[in-house]
Parts: structure tokens; sequence; C-alpha cells
């Protein structure tokens, strides 16, 4: 009896247990679709992200790459409404009716001289041109690849609503999604997705940095250099004063503020007084108001110089862009998502490649990011780049990914993230973003409450803040692309 009331006992235990275990997460009907229909144009996307991979086209300039995704988009069934904001290279690809409004980020440009061949050694491809060191080429085929799966559960009757994918030019150089902000293409908009090519798959939950970018101009005298250097003022000396007081001046600002500057005319002969100089300014913090001490006294130094070398100055902005506004709820969404597709996997052919890669850039040769990654947490000091997204995270709620296409430790804007972009490592992370975005806007369309929890976070972080673009009045910077 003892021995019947023993096994009893230990199969209410068991029992117990096996209820208690969690179940694993199931894949939706609607996730399976978006998956199998992001698969079906997967050689159409890659030869999409190829031939922009292949255009090689700086800010403002896209106008291969602006075409190849608005051509498909339209192919597919979206209304396409093109040069928009005054950009050229600026689109917006809309399908369905109604809310709920989802959009998607799609970016496309270049970085001046990166061009680089698909080998794991430097060599470019064209020498001195630009190339997508950002990988750039494959986040603009993800989002519109994202974009499309949706629409086609829209038509197919699965979902309700609106998609809309922004192609959005000119994010390294002069955040061309300012001028859409301001042109109010966002509006009426719910929720925004974003992704971005990395060394590592997560969801992305850190601000980056706040930056200004303005160009200060010296006017002086020339003269002859040698025979009478007395009637000259030297616009090239106010320049190098100014940028020795810009380098007395970071021992005396904070940590988390950066100022960087490019020369861009510093005269052009040896023996003329130059009359004209010019350079390119970057202020960041980690938040809009932290820079904006910064700006100012940049700017005074500016004047100093040209009062030091008797020459005349003009400061004039470019643009400034806001840190990112972090969705956690949106995050844990795509982390979720994330676990049900899996990590990447990666051929033999593929991670020796990636190593290669790290031998040629001095890092240590541990392949490519394959877990799945928990949440992290949000560190407000965390430093690193900047992006225009932080604008539009201003006007409307932003869910961002970052997804790996390139080996870990990979120095970014470099030759090594191009030539990892141009082939199937790119190619892979590309796809793995797509899914992961289609599959978490069909969270926001299928469940409300998820939606309505994203954009009360969304509320709740900017408080009373009112958005401010800090761009100039008037078109956008075109005369001022590369050449």
């Amino acid at each position: 009896m003892k021995f019947i009331f023993s096994i009893f006992c230990s199969l209410l235990v068991m029992t117990s247990l096996a209820q208690k275990k969690p179940q694993a997460p199931v894949m939706s009907a609607g996730k399976k679709s978006v998956i199998q229909s992001i698969d079906s144009h997967a050689a159409e996307m890659t030869t999409i992200s190829d031939k922009i991979w292949a255009a090689e086209e700086t800010a403002f300039n896209e106008v291969e790459s602006s075409k190849l995704l608005a051509d498909y988009a339209e192919a597919n069934g979206f209304t396409v409404e093109r040069g928009v904001a005054e950009i050229p290279t600026a689109f917006v690809a809309t399908y369905g009716s109604g809310s709920p409004v989802i959009g998607i980020l799609g970016e496309f440009d270049a970085l001046p001289g990166l061009s680089q061949n698909k080998v794991p050694t430097k060599s470019p491809l064209h020498e001195g041109e630009p190339g997508h060191g950002c990988g750039h080429n494959l986040f603009g085929t993800a989002s519109l690849g994202a974009a499309i799966s949706i629409k086609e559960m829209i038509d197919q009757g699965k979902l309700k609503g609106t998609v809309k994918f922004f192609g959005t030019p000119a994010e390294e150089k002069f955040f061309g999604k300012l001028w859409m902000i301001r042109a109010g293409l966002f509006n009426g908009v719910d929720v925004v997705m974003d992704w971005h090519p990395s060394a590592e798959t997560k969801a992305a939950v850190q601000t980056g940095l706040a930056l200004v970018d303005f160009v200060v101009e010296f006017n002086g005298q020339a003269a002859h250099a040698s025979a009478d250097p007395w009637n000259g003022r030297s616009a090239s000396d106010a320049l190098e004063l100014y940028t020795t007081g810009i380098n007395y001046y970071r021992e005396h600002i904070k940590p988390s503020v950066r100022i960087h500057y490019h020369i861009q005319d510093g005269g052009q002969v040896v023996n003329v007084v130059p009359d004209y100089a010019r350079l390119w300014v970057r202020v960041r913090d980690t938040k809009r108001e932290g820079l904006e001490e910064v700006y100012a006294r940049v700017q005074k130094m500016a004047e100093g110089a040209a009062i030091m070398a008797n020459v005349n100055h003009k400061v004039s902005l470019v643009s400034g862009i806001y840190e990112v506004l972090v969705n956690r709820t949106g995050a844990d969404l795509l982390t979720k998502n994330l676990g049900l597709l899996g990590p990447l996997t990666y051929t033999d052919e593929e991670v020796t490649f990636a190593k290669k890669i790290q031998e040629s850039t001095g890092k240590p040769q541990v392949g490519l990011h394959t877990k799945v990654e928990p949440l992290e947490e949000t560190n407000p000091n965390a430093g690193g780049g900047s992006t225009d997204v932080g604008d539009v995270s201003w006007v409307v709620p932003t869910i961002r990914l970052s997804v790996a296409t390139a080996p870990i430790g990979t120095p970014w804007h470099s030759w090594a993230v191009v030539a990892c972009g141009g082939m199937s490592i790119g190619h892979k992370g590309m796809l793995h973003a797509s899914k992961t975005l289609a599959m978490t806007m069909v969270d926001l369309y299928e469940d409300p409450k998820k939606l309505e929890a994203v954009k009360a976070e969304y509320k709740q972080r900017k408080g009373e803040t009112v958005y401010k673009g800090l761009i100039p009045e008037g078109p956008p910077p075109l005369d001022k692309r590369d050449k």
C-alpha cells in the first residue's frame, strides 16, 4: 500500500512540474506568412541590394539607388510619391487604408572613399570612390521587403491598416529625414520600424548621440606670400587659430562630448596668402541640450579666431539631430521575434571569410555573431554614433533593431563592412532583419493592445518635450552634396 501511495505522489509531482513548465512560443500563421513572402522575394531583394552596393552613391546623389527601391515598391502594388520634401531622391511608398498606420525606414546612401571588392582584404573596386561602409544597401532593401510582406497580407485580407515605406536619403551627411519630418510626412503614423546593419543581432535600445553640423568660413585679403605678405590677411591663419582653439577646448568639456572637423579649403597654393578658408565642424553629446552650450562656445571661438587674424567670418548651420528616444516595449517584441526566428547560421566558407576580415583589421579571429541576445539595459551614457532616426523617434514611436551583417569587432564605416555587404554574409543579415521587422509589424497589426503599449511608452518618455528640428530655413542643402 505504501508503495502504491509513493507512486501516486510521484505522479502528482511530475504532473505538477509538467504543468508549470513554460510553453515554447508558437509561430503564428501571420508570422509564417511574412517569412514565406520574404523568402519568395529573397532573390530579387539580393539583386537590388547588390545593385545599390555597386552604385556607390553618396548623400543626395542616390539617383539609381532610390529609383531601384521606388520602382520595386511600385511594381509590388504600392503608391509611390517621389521627390518628397524637396529632395529628388526621397520618396514614400504607401499601401492599404485606415488604421493602424505603420511605417518602416529605408536608407541607401554610401560613404566617400570606401570602395571595396567582395574580398576579405583591402582592395578598392574603384580607387577613391564611395562604398557602403555602413551597409545601407542592405538597410533599404530589407525594410522594403518587410513592407511588401505586410502589403501582401493586407491585400489578402489577413491584416487591416496601412503600411508606409519611407525612402530616406542622406543619412550619412545631411540627415534627410529632418526635411521629411518638416514636410509632415510622418504625420498620422502610429509606429515606425527601423533597423541597422551591425556586428551583432539584437533589439537596439541605446540612445546614441545628438549632434549639430555647421560650416565656418573665413574671408581675408590675398597677397603675394613673399613679396608683400604684409598686405595680406590670411584666412588660413584664422582657420588654424580656430582649430587650435577647439583642440585646447577638448580638455575642458565633458567626456560625453565629441568635436570633429574637416578642413574643406585651407588655401590653394603655397605662394599666395589665402583670402578664403572653410571647415565643416560637428559637435555631439548624449542629449540635445548638452551640446547646445558647446555649440555656442565653438561659435564664439570662430569669432575670436577671425579677430586675431583680422579677417571676416561666417557660421552657417547645416543641420542637427536628436538622440534616439528609446522604446523598450517595442524592443521587447523584437527580441521575442528574434527568438522565434532563431540565430543566424553560416557556412564554413563564410566563417573563413569573416576570420580573414578580422585578421586584416587586427581583430581577434572569433568569426560571426550567432546568438539570440536578451533585451539589454538602456545606458543613457552609452555614447556611440548618431542618426537622424533620432529625430523620427521624437515625432512618432520608433522600434529599432540591429542585425549582424559583418564579423564581430569589424571597424564600422570601413572597407570591411563594404566587403561583407556585397556577399552572402550581408545578404543573410538583410533577410534576417526583414523577417524580424515584418514579424513585429504583424504583432502590431494583429494586437491593438501591443500597439497601444508602444505608443503609451513613447508618450511617457517624451513628456512635455516639444520637438524642434535643427535645420535652417529654406530647401535641403543639395548644393553642398559631393560632386
